[in-house]
């Protein structure tokens, strides 16, 4: 079955990513206002209705900051660790649930599982979302690309993934050294050049969609970002998701792809055999 994937905003503003089918979906994270949301879900021809949970990856406030409104307005479900729950007083008890790592989530025919990363919040978590054979990752706000990420982002058709600084940028910015410390250190942001080595060392040649996410407004820049990323994509589309507005909607279809690709074969093949007549 395809799946459907867009970000809603991505960055230090907020954070909110949308994943689903024909039938349902479920946001990661809630980093922008409940009006802000629902806007860009009208110009992407996305329907709130379908929306049947929120899944928290840490408690920053660019991932938590319209969740109150929404899960209230919505009555959804909002899945959370404990430990990321205590700071979400605003979201009503009965609307909470226990996220576990590794601990599958059923909505519909969507599995969400979460698993642990790098990142200096209480009790922080990526998430993989399958329907079927289709494997989607968001993977931001992490430190060091660990093991967990690395198997994970080697089974992916498509992913968010973290590219949130350049170093050069970083270094001559105007950030104070805490704060820098705090970026590279291990459970901050992955760089850049941290991102392209994990799309070069563990993309799965199956990958057909690549959103870069979470870009530093003072440390990187997105055209930057795509055009390292663009000698290595081969056939997969590497886009950036914005902090300031929604991206495209992406048809992710691993069995369309497929299809696709035997097309072209089989035209590739005509067309040297009519060659050699």
């Amino acid at each position: 079955m395809p799946v459907y994937i867009a970000s809603l905003n991505s960055g230090s503003n907020g954070n909110c990513y949308y994943v689903g089918n024909e039938h349902e979906a479920v946001l990661v994270d809630a980093g922008i206002s409940c009006r802000e949301t629902e806007k860009r879900m009208i110009r992407l021809g996305l329907s709130m209705q379908k929306v049947k949970a929120i899944f928290i990856s840490h408690e920053h406030s660019d991932h938590i900051r319209g969740l109150g409104v929404l899960a209230r307005k919505y009555k959804l479900p909002v899945y959370v660790t404990d430990g990321t729950g205590h700071y979400c007083g605003d979201v009503p008890k009965e609307l909470c649930i226990g996220l576990h790592a590794y601990a599958p989530i059923f909505i519909g025919s969507l599995e969400i599982t979460a698993f642990p990363k790098h990142h200096d919040a209480v009790e922080p978590h990526s998430f993989m979302i399958t329907d079927g054979d289709t494997r989607i990752g968001v993977f931001t706000d992490i430190g060091v690309p660990c093991e967990h990420l690395i198997r994970h982002f080697a089974q992916c058709h498509a992913a968010f993934l973290e590219a949130n600084y350049d170093e050069e940028m970083l270094a001559a910015g105007r950030y104070p050294f805490f704060l820098k410390r705090r970026i590279t250190g291990g459970k901050g942001h992955l760089s850049n050049r941290q991102a392209l080595q994990m799309f070069i060392d563990h993309k799965p040649h199956y990958m057909s969609h690549l959103l870069l996410a979470h870009l530093s407004k003072d440390n990187n820049d997105p055209e930057l970002a795509r055009q390292l990323f663009l000698p290595h994509a081969g056939t997969t589309l590497v886009s950036v998701a914005s902090r300031y507005n929604e991206s495209d909607v992406y048809c992710i279809d691993p069995l369309g792809a497929v299809v696709a690709a035997g097309i072209a074969l089989n035209q590739i093949t005509g067309q040297f055999q009519f060659a050699l007549s």
